[in-house]
């Protein structure tokens, strides 16, 4: 998968956390993986995502800007509306993967106790 070397992912990097850790946290938030996931059937205004989604629109601006940030989400100006879109499309093939980790592995995958911090996220494999 190619680097992705702007925005949120360097400022991760720069406090500390892996290029890996950077994406898969800009990845990690359900509204953004909703976004991407919509994009992933083509380009959308802020308007659209907001009617599909049922969000407010600050909070898709909010999370878009954060795909922007990352170099997974550009957009397109055609008059006065942007439509976003994907920009790699190597992040279409890591949900695949994903979806297919998940669907391998069942209801496995739970959150663990893991203080105060972020949840950790433990993958066991069910053996039946």
């Amino acid at each position: 998968m190619a680097m992705i070397e702007d925005g949120c992912v360097t400022a991760a990097v720069a406090a500390g956390m892996t290029p890996a850790v950077a994406l898969f946290r800009s990845l990690g938030d359900e509204t953004r993986l909703k976004i991407v996931r919509r994009l992933a059937a083509g380009e959308a205004r802020v308007v659209d995502l907001t009617g599909e989604l049922g969000l407010a629109q600050s909070t898709v601006s909010k999370h878009v800007a954060c795909l922007r940030d990352c170099g997974l989400v550009d957009y397109r100006v055609e008059g006065r509306q942007s439509f976003y879109a994907l920009t790699r499309p190597e992040l279409l093939d890591l949900l695949t993967a994903a979806e297919e980790l998940l669907a391998a592995t069942g209801t496995a995958v739970t959150l663990c106790p893991a203080g105060a911090g972020d949840p950790v996220v433990r993958a066991e494999t069910v053996i039946a």
